[in-house]
């Protein structure tokens, strides 16, 4: 891209989100778009994280598109190879290959007022677009603690997110900090290659057994021989977690006879009371998102592991100092930590039509119009945005129904026709907004007694949706021009009069 060029909409970003925007405009009949990553290949999270042991804790016919249906899936929950072959298989089937611009991170965008378009600096270089689709997700930059001490750590140190494999952990001693949904895949991999292993727990989580099997295959015979019954499998897994919902929005309540499972899980795994209390949580389960594995818990029980109930707080040359002042010489430090999600970096470089980059505008929280748009910032939309995370179900059935808003939100702009723009009026943003909150104050995320990711700085919920899938694709079918200000072309200022022939 060594020339400026124009497109229509640029897509940023090539996991499940940009290529689903991707299909989308193609399926419109837009062709006149790009998608810009940053990395040299699609794939998004599932490209970047390739820890071992990682794999997705929804099952798998259901985490795919309904478009792109998959009989070939080996595993009832697929682990990262196979997800990131499909993600491949997608931009090949529906031919997205030439709208790619790989090796293009997004440096900056800035509204251009004049010409009602987007100005976008990247790393192979300039372009402009009438729209901008940010894909990035809010699982792409990957948070490391502030600890003091380890820049001076002799060893090695890396995020489950930028996993080292150059490094062989056999036979050494490593720490692993977190025990979040990469940990728990991570800890039971590792357990038994290294001499020690160090785990740092400042919150237990929730751990149900993983019912996870090999896909047979005559099921995938009859999947390939009778597609509807891929659909049927989806629509069944589907209805399963939309039942569940209400357990987690409204009841949180009926979630103690899962609660009391989860208790057996460890009771069965764990035979020492001393680590079974470090490891049983103080919170009603779903407060945080239950995680899946059935060989978590079998690997902390092993004699190699060492549990610390208590966060990471410094490091003296290659010793790892706790909380609570326990100490452990290590070789290796492995952040399972999380990503930054209510402070998404790419908010820094997105500047609107008053100068203010998208992080300022939300320096008191995200939030966007049905998760998508933001005022001050027109013809911009976000997949994955505020408040559109599910707590118990495929983020792919949100992502499709924002794919349903932006087609909407393009055919709206094709019928104003000529130069225009769209920009989320402030008062349709804030009673959106104030819906959601209202509605989150009964979930178990706000109830249940803990601190989440899902919460920002300032303690509110800016990550999940409280409701259903069914009523968020029923909230994004159609755009109301009502909640968006409709922005022309300005008229030029002491234009000089036409000198009549």
């Amino acid at each position: 891209m060594a020339e400026h060029k124009h497109v229509r909409v640029a897509v940023i970003g090539s996991g499940f989100g940009g290529l689903g925007a991707a299909v989308r405009l193609r399926r419109e009949g837009i062709t006149d778009f790009v998608v810009l990553e940053r990395a040299d290949s699609v794939g998004g999270t599932w490209r970047d994280n390739d820890y071992p042991g990682c794999a997705c804790d929804v099952p798998s016919h259901l985490y795919s598109f309904s478009f792109a249906p998959n009989p070939e899936w080996p595993r009832a929950f697929s682990g990262q190879r196979h997800i990131r072959a499909y993600l491949e298989h997608v931009t090949d089937t529906f031919r997205l290959r030439p709208h790619l611009r790989l090796d293009s991170e997004v440096k900056r965008m800035t509204w251009d007022a004049q010409r009602l378009r987007w100005q976008i600096e990247t790393s192979s270089g300039p372009l402009s677009a009438d729209v901008v689709v940010s894909a990035t997700g809010p699982l792409s930059d990957p948070r490391i603690p502030e600890i003091p001490g380890l820049d001076s750590f002799p060893g090695r140190v890396f995020h489950s997110a930028r996993w080292d494999h150059g490094y062989d952990l056999r036979g050494r001693r490593v720490a692993v900090v977190g025990t979040g949904a990469s940990a728990i895949q991570i800890v039971p991999s590792v357990q038994p290659l290294v001499s020690r292993l160090t785990l740092f727990q400042r919150t237990p989580a929730w751990v149900m057994p993983r019912a996870d099997r090999a896909i047979s295959g005559a099921e995938r015979r009859l999947h390939r021989r009778f597609p509807f019954t891929v659909q049927a499998r989806r629509g069944l897994l589907w209805s399963i977690r939309e039942l569940q919902v209400q357990a987690f929005t409204r009841h949180p309540g009926e979630l103690g006879p899962v609660e009391w499972l989860a208790k057996r899980n460890i009771a069965r795994a764990v035979k020492d009371p001393a680590l079974r209390a470090k490891l049983t949580p103080d919170y009603r389960i779903g407060c945080k998102r239950i995680l899946l594995s059935s060989s978590y818990y079998p690997a902390l029980a092993r004699p190699n592991v060492d549990v610390v109930a208590s966060g990471l707080s410094e490091v003296r040359g290659s010793t790892v100092v706790a909380a609570d002042g326990s100490e452990a010489e290590v070789d290796a430090i492995v952040f399972g930590t999380g990503f930054h999600v209510t402070d998404m970096p790419i908010a820094e470089r997105v500047v609107g039509a008053a100068g203010q980059t998208l992080a300022e505008s939300w320096k008191d929280g995200m939030q966007a119009l049905r998760g998508a748009s933001v005022p001050g910032f027109p013809n911009w939309m976000t997949i994955i945005g505020p408040n559109t995370g599910l707590g118990n179900s495929s983020m792919v059935l949100i992502i499709e129904s924002q794919l349903n808003y932006l087609a909407d939100f393009l055919r709206q702009l094709d019928v104003l026709g000529g130069r225009a723009a769209l920009d989320a009026r402030p008062g349709a943003v804030r009673v959106w907004n104030e819906r959601v909150q209202e509605r989150l104050k009964r979930t178990v995320w706000s109830t249940g007694g803990c601190t989440s990711w899902y919460l920002d700085a300032s303690g509110r919920n800016t990550t999940i949706w409280p409701g259903t899938t069914t009523e968020f694709r029923r909230a994004t079918r159609r755009v109301d021009l009502a909640e968006y200000q409709v922005l022309r072309v300005p008229a030029r200022v002491n234009a000089p009069a036409e000198v009549a022939a």
